[in-house]
């Protein structure tokens, strides 16, 4: 882009750069085929529920017509299964969307955001893009018991200013794996203010299985908190990330705002259905958190095993540390077909994103380390 055209361009996105997606992964595909192994976007690898494929197979006839612009169906079908009300959901194109929108909605240049560092990276992201003054918090030491380089929620609280408008933290969070419980969180809220927004990403909440840690959704039944949204995504735990349907739960009058600037058919057609039929199978779904829980154990064991230092995690990936600048490492697996994220973006740079797959593509990734 020409320097002439970018001074065109607002502030805000000036100071923007374009999302580096990483290697280019359909031209792997062709390039490898079977072979490549991809551990890097934390993808489920048990696929979808076979109820999706009928479900996109009855709706692909009437492809040629606009989808329902409020996704009324899918929004029942989480209504009830959430224990709230459709007002209080709003639909998006993934979480990754919805995390925007809502700094769209709440954020600007006379306010600030909240949020820790080795946080999902949406935060920064959405923040810049509002124009907004981001606070980033220090995450937890790298030697803390319970939650290294997780989020440290009394230094959030304490960050938070007269002109702070929103605040984000993810539950799980990525890429740390990192997670805080029920009471925590509840004696976090309690700590701020009813001028900020509080956004609970929850993309990889399915993946919990640590005591006492649930969801925040909870919170915000019969009503609930007028400041408080949930965010979550069918990419992860209900694999359809190829689709990109993602949910943001809130009070009515929280998700009515971001209604106003919500973008009109975000959620295609296919889409809609297959979220639905993935959200009906919950036994597929008990399956995949099953496997993910089974075999996150036994690649951290095995890492483990060979000096490196696995962080705890309850979500579908590990957050390895190697104790020196991982790129190397990266690249040589790379050239074994076998494809991780690299995390100097995130400012750790001897870590590598490692995601759970199958039981055989863990046991390649194993061998190239080797």
């Amino acid at each position: 882009m020409s320097r002439e055209i970018l001074s065109l361009a607002n502030a805000a996105t000036q100071k923007l750069r374009a999302y580096d997606p990483g290697h280019d992964l359909p031209a792997l595909r062709t390039e490898y085929g079977a072979r490549l192994i991809e551990l890097g976007s934390n993808e489920t690898s048990l696929g979808a529920s076979p109820a999706v494929a009928a479900a996109i197979t009855a709706a692909l006839p009437d492809i040629y017509r606009y989808p329902d612009p409020k996704g009324g169906a899918l929004k029942r079908a989480l209504a009830a299964q959430l224990g709230v009300e459709t007002a209080q959901i709003a639909l998006g194109n993934g979480s990754h969307e919805l995390l925007m929108l809502i700094a769209q909605c709440f954020a600007d240049a006379q306010s600030s955001v909240v949020y820790s560092q080795y946080g999902f990276a949406v935060f920064a992201i959405g923040t810049a893009a509002a124009g907004a003054q981001a606070i980033c918090v220090p995450a937890l030491p790298a030697d803390h018991a319970a939650a290294p380089l997780g989020h440290d929620l009394a230094a959030l609280a304490a960050a938070v200013r007269p002109d702070t408008r929103l605040l984000f933290v993810a539950n799980p969070n990525n890429p740390t794996g990192t997670w805080f419980d029920d009471a925590a969180l509840d004696e976090f809220l309690g700590r701020l203010p009813d001028h900020v927004v509080v956004v609970v990403d929850e993309a990889y909440a399915e993946y919990v299985t640590a005591p006492g840690a649930s969801s925040a959704v909870r919170l915000l039944r019969g009503g609930g908190r007028r400041n408080l949204i949930v965010t979550r995504t069918f990419s992860k735990a209900h694999a359809l990330a190829g689709l990109r349907v993602g949910y943001a739960v809130g009070s009515a009058e929280a998700i009515a705002v971001l209604e106003r600037l919500r973008e009109s058919f975000n959620v295609n057609s296919l889409g809609l259905v297959a979220a639905e039929a993935a959200l009906a199978d919950t036994a597929h779904a008990a399956r995949i958190r099953e496997h993910t829980a089974a075999e996150r154990e036994w690649l951290a064991a095995r890492l483990r095993e060979r000096g490196l230092r696995v962080f705890p995690s309850q979500t579908n990936f590990l957050l390895v540390d190697f104790g020196r600048d991982a790129r190397e490492i990266e690249e040589k697996l790379f050239r074994h077909a076998v494809v991780v994220r690299p995390m100097a973006g995130y400012g750790l740079p001897n870590c590598l994103r490692i995601s759970v797959g199958l039981r055989s593509e863990s046991e390649r990734l194993l061998e190239a380390l080797a």
